[in-house]
């Protein structure tokens, strides 16, 4: 697909977007001492709530997103969720007690639209043969910003511990500008389909979507796979100062280390592999690299392990854009919000279950009693995505060797 002005746009504020993100990684531990963790175990759990109350809304408003969209274009709606973004980390900036960064969550959840209807717009300008290397170029946005996010914020938590949030306002409020003045609309009038009063109930809509002919199972798989993959945003920080003992800068620069690769895998080896050998047998690959680096990560007590494994957790990466593809091909363009809103909502239903989860989990085996295993919620994680192996088989096309 050519690198067209729009699609530069759009991975810039997907880019942009993920900096946002990953600036406050770093600063969770300090975060959560901050409004009164009383230990590393604690902290996880009180992160993993915020982080469960940010999917609980993206996944209440992620269809509704999703068909606003469908409905009366990407454009307004992108905008309206940039703005919102940038309110969001001015609220978690102020922030003095654990309530109001929850409060700032939830408005973040609420504003799912970047993700979604980025997506969407990509769907748009994209051919269905080349959606599966477009939205592994996201995938690259979003590595390239995992890259400096964690950079940043590992930086300037040097600075104050609230600076993260004022740099991530800054770089949103900057989007919201780019969004204005260079965003055209792709969605023609046309391929717009009505808003009914039935999208407003986001378990009517993915049940709805669950009925599409082939759609089923490429949507179970993105769920699980997600639900697994919140192992590393979850407890990553958590789980490195629990093992390897990291302050926020080592964690900062291990998720950008992490990031690069993401950047590389996503622009340069999906496209590659794609080409070679399709994009089913490249996700067949990128499922067994999830299972290596989950079991890697679960037994680690070494650094020489995190050089040997983060790069297959990178290219595991792989595997929710081409899950992805496979179900927008399956339907139409005046579906593809619905979809992606749909898809984005599975995604955050996984994001609630699996923090509370992951995080308990965590927090049962590194106390003091029985089996001491900071690294069982990885094992978790490599469990349930070899669950979803059997139905990815299922999704090998007709003509795939």
């Amino acid at each position: 697909m050519k690198l067209t002005g729009p699609f530069l746009f759009i991975l810039a504020t997907l880019m942009i977007d993920a900096i946002g993100v990953g600036i406050v990684f770093p600063i969770m531990p300090d975060l959560m001492d901050r409004v009164g963790a009383s230990s590393t175990a604690e902290g996880a759990f009180w992160g993993g709530i915020m982080m469960s109350a940010y999917a609980a809304a993206m996944f209440l408003f992620g269809p509704i997103v999703g068909s606003l969209s469908d409905a009366y274009g990407r454009r307004p709606i992108l905008i309206a969720a940039l703005v919102t973004l940038t309110i969001d980390y001015v609220i978690m900036a102020l922030a003095q007690t654990y309530w109001v960064l929850l409060v700032g969550r939830v408005v973040a959840g609420m504003a799912g639209a970047t993700y979604i209807t980025a997506t969407a717009y990509i769907a748009d300008i994209a051919k269905p043969d080349q959606r599966g290397a477009a939205f592994g170029m996201i995938g690259a946005a979003f590595g390239i910003g995992f890259v400096l996010g964690p950079a940043l914020g590992g930086l300037a938590s040097g600075w104050h511990i609230t600076a993260p949030f004022w740099i991530a306002a800054a770089l949103s409020a900057a989007n919201v500008a780019f969004g204005i003045f260079i965003l055209p609309e792709s969605l023609k009038p046309e391929n717009r389909r009505a808003f009914g009063r039935g999208e407003l109930n986001p378990f009517a809509t993915i049940l709805r979507a669950l009925r599409v002919p082939g759609l089923a199972i490429p949507l179970i798989c993105i769920f699980v796979f997600e639900f697994a993959n919140m192992v590393y945003p979850t407890l990553w920080a958590f789980w490195g100062r629990e093992v390897f003992a990291w302050d926020g800068f080592t964690i900062g620069l291990t998720l950008s280390a992490y990031g690069v690769l993401i950047a590389v895998v996503q622009a340069g080896v999906l496209p590659q592999l794609t080409r070679r050998f399709g994009d089913y047998n490249t996700l067949l690959f990128a499922i067994g690299t999830a299972i290596i680096a989950m079991i890697g990560f679960g037994f680690a007590g070494a650094i020489w392990a995190i050089i040997v494994f983060l790069p297959l957790a990178a290219l595991s990466d792989m595997a929710p854009p081409l899950m992805t593809a496979f179900a927008a091909n399956r339907v139409g363009e005046d579906q593809q919000g619905l979809v992606q809103g749909v898809i984005a909502s599975l995604s955050s239903v996984a994001a609630v279950a699996a923090p509370l989860m992951l995080t308990g989990v965590f927090e049962r085996f590194v106390n003091d009693d029985g089996l001491y295993l900071p690294g069982m919620p990885f094992l978790i994680g490599a469990l349930l995505v070899a669950a979803i192996a059997p139905l990815v088989l299922r999704m090998r096309p007709q003509d795939t060797p």
